[in-house]
């Protein structure tokens, strides 16, 4: 009986298209000639280039209601690192807002755990006719989905949860 590994969430990003960036290289050679000495111009450590964390941020608005610790747990079983569940989910009160913004223009609903150890929306009448665009030159989505609105020079900036 061969045992079925769910799929991990999140996917590595096309770093061969033409014209794409992806914050690729130069840490260590544009610093190395600036100074020689021992421990400075060392290469970046840490740098995560390359990861799109999208299939994790519907798997936790999917879950909405749902037991956090289990959530959690099956999120960090399908993770390289547990860090990316908590751009959305809340660690603490003063943390939550409304939306996050992941990337350029990406934004997600704010999540936090709520008393009953349930994942729960900052801002649940939050939707995306309440958002605004920054700028007409990207598309701007709000959970995957495009905005509604279109861009308006004379409107206050973008996200706009007060309509």
């Amino acid at each position: 009986m061969a045992m079925h590994r769910k799929e991990p969430l999140y996917r590595r990003v096309n770093t061969t298209a033409h014209g794409v960036r992806h914050n690729r290289g130069g840490d260590f050679r544009d610093s190395r000639a600036k100074d020689d000495r021992a421990g400075r111009g060392a290469m970046a450590r840490g740098k995560q280039r390359g990861l799109d964390y999208t299939p994790l941020f519907r798997f936790l608005l999917s879950k909405v209601g749902q037991d956090f610790d289990a959530v959690y747990s099956e999120a960090v079983s399908r993770l390289d690192r547990p860090e990316p569940i908590f751009w959305l989910v809340a660690r603490t009160g003063d943390d939550r807002k409304p939306f996050v913004l992941i990337g350029e223009s990406s934004y997600y609903s704010g999540l936090y755990v709520d008393e009953d150890n349930r994942l729960a929306r900052v801002a649940p009448n939050l939707a995306n006719e309440d958002m605004r665009p920054g700028c007409a030159c990207c598309t701007h989505t709000f959970n995957g989905v495009p905005f509604v609105r279109k861009y308006d020079p004379d409107a206050p900036y973008a996200p706009d949860p007060a309509g």
